[in-house]
C-alpha cells in the first residue's frame, strides 16, 4: 500500500506526517517529490539551482523505490501535487491510495509568503491540489478522503479516527502524542529543516497554530493569491470528512 497525503505548504501536513511516523507500521516519506522538484537531477524549479543534485536522484528512481518498498510493507508519502503532477500517469495513480489535506488559504499564503516572499502561484499549491482531487474523483466516481487542518488541530483524535476509517487502517491513539526534539526525518539534503519546522520541534502533538503573520493587505501579490485559492479550497472543503466521535 502506498498511502499518499496530498496537501499544500503550511497546512499542518508535517505534523500529520509526524503522527503517521509514530504509528510504526508505515515507512514514511517526507515530500520526496518536492525535494526532487527543487534538488533532483531532473528538477523542475531553479529556485535552488546552486544545490548540486545527488547522482541518480530522479523521479523515475524514486518511483521504483516506492513501488519496491510497497510490495513488502505499507508506505506513507506526504507531498504537494505541484511537485509531481507532470509525472503522474494513470498507472502510478492507480498504485496509490489518495487522500487530501486542506487549510484556510489565508494561513497557507501568509505562512508560505513569510518563508518565501517570492513564492509563486504554483508553489502555493491549491490549483494543482484541486486539479488532482478532481482527477481522482472523476476516475473513482466519488471524491477521495479530505481532511481540513482546522478540524485536525481542533479535534486531532476525532479527525484522525475519521481518516483512518476512510482509508481502512487502524486508529492508533498513542501516535497523537510525542516528545519535543529535533526532526531530522523531515529535512531535505538541500536546506535542512531550517525555520520551517520550528513549531514541530517544540510540539508534543497536533495543536492549533500560534504563529502570527502580517496581514495579507500588506502584500497585494499575496492577497491576490489568497483570492485565487479561496474557491478551490471551498470546492474541496465541501467534501471534507466528518470527524468521528
Amino acid at each position: 500500500m502506498i498511502l499518499t497525503l496530498w496537501a499544500t505548504p503550511r497546512s499542518v501536513s508535517t505534523a500529520f506526517e509526524w503522527m503517521m511516523r509514530q504509528r510504526g507500521d508505515f515507512e514514511c516519506f517526507h515530500e520526496p517529490w518536492n525535494e526532487l522538484y527543487y534538488y533532483g537531477e531532473d528538477r523542475r524549479s531553479q529556485r535552488d539551482a546552486h544545490v548540486e543534485a545527488r547522482p541518480g536522484h530522479t523521479y523515475a528512481a524514486l518511483w521504483d523505490r516506492l513501488s519496491e518498498l510497497s510490495r513488502a510493507q505499507n508506505v506513507f508519502v506526504k507531498d504537494f501535487a505541484y511537485s509531481v503532477e507532470h509525472d503522474l500517469d494513470d498507472r502510478k495513480l492507480a498504485a496509490m491510495t489518495h487522500t487530501f489535506l486542506i487549510r484556510d488559504p489565508q494561513r497557507v499564503v501568509q505562512g508560505l509568503g513569510h518563508h518565501w516572499p517570492d513564492c509563486t502561484w504554483g508553489e502555493v499549491g491549491f490549483e494543482s491540489l484541486h486539479r488532482l482531487f478532481c482527477r481522482i474523483a472523476e476516475r473513482d466516481g466519488a471524491p477521495p478522503p479530505v481532511i481540513d487542518a482546522a478540524d485536525l488541530t481542533g479535534d486531532p483524535a476525532g479527525t484522525t479516527r475519521a481518516y483512518c476509517e476512510a482509508v481502512g487502517i487502524e486508529y492508533v491513539a498513542e501516535a497523537l502524542v510525542w516528545e519535543p526534539g529535533e526532526r531530522a526525518e523531515v529535512s531535505w539534503y538541500g536546506e535542512g529543516t531550517g525555520p520551517w519546522h520550528d513549531a514541530l520541534r517544540q510540539s508534543t502533538g497536533i495543536a492549533p497554530p500560534r504563529t502570527e503573520y502580517p496581514p495579507l493587505e500588506d502584500s497585494p501579490r499575496l492577497a491576490e493569491m489568497y483570492e485565487r485559492s479561496l474557491p478551490l479550497y471551498h470546492a474541496m472543503a465541501a467534501h471534507r470528512l466528518r470527524r468521528a466521535p
